[in-house]
């Protein structure tokens, strides 16, 4: 197994059927849910465990999971308001480092998750398909705009790849 990529890398769909979309939202819905589950019992040591070498502690990535997703709404109501707006990028990297991404606030992060993704899914299951098909530019990719329908795609695997990361780590290390 790719530890680091334990649900293997995400595949940009080239277009959306509405079941493949409404599947696509639904493990959206799920993310937090999974997320909690995933943590569920670990102690302060084993939340401070990297889920590989040279990796992201289990807090680490619980904590980036919102601020990731958070990033990832704004950057929905951007492209839903703007014409093709060009996204700002944050170092991820950088955001994990702060004391806040490395601090025992865990329960705060999975609660922010919640509700950030009940707010996100009730404007993902309104959109039309029309809405789903407007675009957002990344400042590293300026020469390939992603419609919304391949930010669903790309955040639905987001959720599951991380909290693949933790309950990989939990098999591995006999944490049941």
């Amino acid at each position: 197994m790719d530890l680091r990529y334990p649900i293997g890398r995400f595949e940009r769909p080239a277009q959306l059927t509405p079941p493949e979309r409404s599947a696509l939202i639904d493990t959206i819905a799920a993310t937090p849910a999974a997320l909690r589950a995933a943590v569920r019992g670990l102690s302060g040591t084993q939340l401070d465990t990297p889920y590989r070498p040279e990796g992201w502690t289990v807090r680490q990535v619980v904590h980036h999971v919102p601020d990731s997703h958070l990033n990832s709404y704004v950057r929905f109501r951007l492209a839903l308001t703007e014409e093709q707006p060009t996204i700002k990028p944050y170092d991820e990297a950088r955001w994990a480092e702060l004391p806040d991404a490395k601090g025992p606030l865990v329960a705060e992060s999975l609660a922010l998750l919640e509700a950030l993704h009940a707010r996100w899914v009730s404007l993902l299951r309104a959109m039309t398909p029309a809405e789903f098909a407007r675009t957002l530019v990344h400042p590293e990719r300026p020469g390939a705009p992603m419609s919304l329908d391949t930010m669903v795609a790309l955040y639905a695997w987001h959720g599951r790849h991380h909290v693949a990361h933790i309950t990989a780590l939990r098999e591995r290390m006999g944490w049941a």
